[in-house]
């Protein structure tokens, strides 16, 4: 089996690089990136090849089209920051890039794996379900919709193809470090903590993520691969929490007893409450997630070496 994975350098990228490599030892795994987000330190202790490039320039897609074969490609490249405001080269890396990499699967007759967002769902009424609220906050949100539809209207002209998108909630966890602000407020609450210094929230920590591990986030991209379907899903854990409740568990876990620092939210886009509904995700991908938001965190926090008081 011959893998691709745009954004391989990535957060999540990286954790399927080396997931991939441990469940399919025989499998030949490829990383595409730029750089821009990614670091050569998450490909450490991995055997992938790299490819350097940019996922929005067509000429890299047809020479990677002549030039390669892949069985099934993990598409994770994308602009992630939320707040970029240029909506030019938001739409042309997260949306206009699909159909370069659909036309280029098609011709290899290759799986398609993709990552959308819950941003698509903007501030609609919870729990978030893959056919309604697609009402985006910011410009992040509305490429990665776009994505979707081109996506749904490659599935509707090319049945023989199989492709699914997954839907990432807030995804937390080994690997994020390099992300700097775009980093979860998991790990940034963990980072100003172990600096000393009071958590920083929006006030007053009472908005709520469906926080998901990364662990889970794979998982559901290998299932999406082992499955013979197409369709979009949402993957998180389908419970809405707060960032007050990190603070608590991160105090718990650290043996510490900072106060939470409020100030005002500085975005007119901001999402104030998500939480998914992962029905679908369960009954056609069998998926089910494995970490609650506790679990999740305490391993995270052993993997950063940190002694978890419980």
């Amino acid at each position: 089996m011959r893998v691709l994975i745009t954004g391989g350098a990535g957060f999540i990228g990286s954790n399927l690089v080396k997931a991939l490599e441990r469940n399919y030892p025989k499998a030949k795994v490829y990383v595409l990136d730029d750089f821009s987000s990614g670091h050569f330190k998450n490909l450490l202790n991995t055997k992938c090849e790299v490819i350097t490039g940019d996922i929005s320039n067509k000429e890299l897609w047809d020479w990677l089209g002549k030039n390669f074969q892949f069985n099934v490609v993990f598409h994770q490249g994308a602009i992630t920051d939320t707040t970029v405001q240029d909506q030019r080269r938001m739409m042309e890396v997260n949306a206009d890039s699909m159909r370069y990499i659909l036309s280029t699967c098609l011709y290899w007759g290759a799986k398609l794996v993709y990552a959308s967002s819950a941003g698509v769902y903007g501030n609609s009424p919870a729990p978030m379900r893959e056919d309604e609220g697609l009402l985006p906050e910011n410009i992040y949100g509305f490429s990665k919709l776009i994505m979707d539809r081109i996506a749904i209207n490659f599935m509707q002209e090319h049945p023989e193809m199989k492709i699914v998108g997954l839907r990432y909630f807030n995804v937390y966890g080994p690997g994020e470090a390099y992300k700097g602000k775009t980093a979860s407020m998991v790990y940034q609450l963990y980072r100003q903590m172990k600096e000393g210094k009071r958590p920083r929230l929006f006030k007053w920590g009472e908005q709520k993520r469906d926080f998901v591990y990364v662990e889970d986030v794979v998982r559901a991209n290998l299932l999406a691969m082992e499955k013979n379907i197409s369709g979009i899903f949402n993957i998180a854990t389908g419970q809405a929490r707060s960032f007050n409740e990190i603070v608590s568990l991160l105090n718990k876990y650290l043996n510490t007893n900072y106060e939470p620092e409020y100030f005002d939210c500085p975005y007119d886009f901001y999402q104030n409450f998500t939480q998914a509904d992962i029905s679908k995700a369960k009954k056609e991908l069998g998926y089910e997630p494995l970490y609650s938001l506790e679990e999740g965190i305490k391993e995270y926090l052993e993997r950063l070496g940190e002694n978890i008081r419980t």
